[in-house]
């Protein structure tokens, strides 16, 4: 049976390839769903690619996770430095977590420095564009192998 992961996006990501792409690069939010797609397809796996500007939201697709996926590779965006509630939803999920940011946040301003998401995240990884995310498929493949 193909392990589903969820590959949850925050705000403003619905902007890629046109916001700040000095930071965040050229590709757009549908070349990152078919880069995240394509590595899944190749790992085995399956995937369900969401993006929204809305924390509730975000926060009721990692509650969903619980019963639906395997994992989640999550990429919180701004809710990593303030949302304390995402940060217990993923707490109470008990699934394996990849925290992915495109930026590298400890270069950026102080503010980006601390995520309450990273409490809640097996890894994180930032500052390497949608290789991240490629990254945190694999990652969670390996560590889906392992719990067999």
């Amino acid at each position: 049976m193909t392990s589903l992961i969820y590959v949850l996006n925050g705000p403003n990501l619905n902007l890629l390839g046109s916001r700040e792409p000095e930071i965040y690069g050229a590709g757009t939010l549908d070349d990152l769903e078919t880069l995240c797609a394509e590595t899944a397809e190749g790992l085995g796996l399956a995937i369900d690619f969401r993006q929204t500007n809305l924390e509730g939201e975000l926060i009721t697709w990692v509650q969903e996770a619980r019963s639906k996926a395997a994992a989640i590779v999550i990429n919180p965006a701004g809710y990593s430095h303030t949302s304390i509630a995402l940060m217990d939803a993923l707490l109470s999920v008990e699934l394996p977590v990849i925290e992915v940011h495109i930026s590298n946040v400890h270069a950026r301003e102080k503010f980006r420095h601390h995520s309450y998401v990273s409490r809640a995240a097996q890894g994180v990884i930032c500052g390497l564009g949608f290789a991240g995310y490629r990254l945190a498929l694999i990652a969670l493949s390996d560590i889906l192998e392992e719990d067999q």
